[in-house]
């Protein structure tokens, strides 16, 4: 399968700050990318770069094959971007501003009032921009990147203003995008959003990427505890404290539940105990490292 996108050993320098340090990856076909670090990371630099919005100082970027700098008319058009802080003219309506967009892209005019109504907006379609809230100018944006179905998708902080609901339904359309064959990148500061709805997660730090892979891969990498939950029924606490050993990270929650943060070794072994307490142990949750503790451990890793 040929990538969408393939970045080689990419630099991009300002003055004597560099952004991005010799990076490389490749984003293929129908896959949802989470791009992961703090503010000054690189993030915004590298979604800049696959944009061709600016050029690598050194190294290599091709997108659908080409220069993105110096791509064809065709190549913009099978592209989507969503800024981090979106900005319009305020005098326009959110169907001028989408008007406009669609005839920047050579694409018709038709499926505005679909893609209003699909972020939420088809009753303000005729407002002006200048009476829109915050989160209703980030959507949009979104309706802006979404013209003519991209194949790749760039989105900066794309839920910044949106409610819980606006945002399952952002989501939602994310994964409609995916089940079409487009590529997806989110580069978000809100990780637990993430953590559920990417396949594969980048982290980058100071310019530099220092992961990349599925979270299955990376928990096998960072080898970070799992932490084990059990519920215990009345009266079986000091029992089935003494079955599974009373490790020193064991805790007491409640009265009935303990918790005990297990490397994958210990993990396998603390559930072969469990299960043969019987009617002392009422249930078992297996919670594994999450994103966040991921990305500190990783961000730590790399840490002089």
């Amino acid at each position: 399968m040929t990538p969408l996108v393939e970045i080689s050993h990419a630099t991009k320098r300002y003055g004597a700050i560099e952004a991005v340090r010799d990076i490389s990856f490749t984003l293929e076909p129908g896959q949802t990318v989470a791009l992961v670090g703090h503010n000054g990371a690189g993030k915004t630099t590298l979604i800049k770069l696959m944009l061709g919005l600016i050029r690598p100082t050194e190294g290599s970027i091709r997108v659908f094959g080409e220069d993105p700098a110096a791509g064809s008319v065709e190549t913009r058009r099978r592209l989507g971007y969503l800024p981090e802080s979106v900005s319009f003219n305020t005098a326009l309506t959110g169907r001028e501003v989408l008007a406009f967009y669609a005839r920047l892209k050579s694409e018709s005019v038709d499926g505005i009032r679909t893609l209003l109504d699909r972020v939420g907006l088809a009753k303000a379609a005729e407002r002006r921009i200048g009476t829109y809230s915050k989160g209703m100018r980030q959507r949009l944006g979104l309706a802006q990147a979404l013209i003519g179905r991209p194949k790749l998708l760039l989105l900066d902080e794309p839920t910044t203003g949106l409610d819980p609901g606006l945002r399952m339904e952002f989501y939602e359309i994310v994964g409609e995008l995916r089940e079409r064959g487009a590529t997806i990148v989110l580069s978000s500061h809100v990780l637990t959003e993430l953590e559920e709805r990417t396949e594969r997660v980048i982290i980058v730090n100071r310019g530099r990427l220092v992961a990349d892979g599925t979270l299955d891969e990376l928990r096998r990498i960072a080898e970070l505890p799992a932490t084990v939950r059990v519920a215990v029924a009345k009266g079986g606490m000091e029992q089935v404290q003494s079955l599974l050993g009373a490790p020193a990270s064991a805790r007491t929650l409640n009265g009935h539940r303990i918790e005990i943060d297990a490397t994958p070794a210990q993990k396998i072994e603390l559930l072969r105990r469990a299960t043969g307490a019987g009617g002392l142990i009422e249930d078992i949750d297996v919670i594994p490292p999450s994103l966040d503790e991921l990305y500190a451990h990783f961000l730590r890793k790399e840490a002089p």
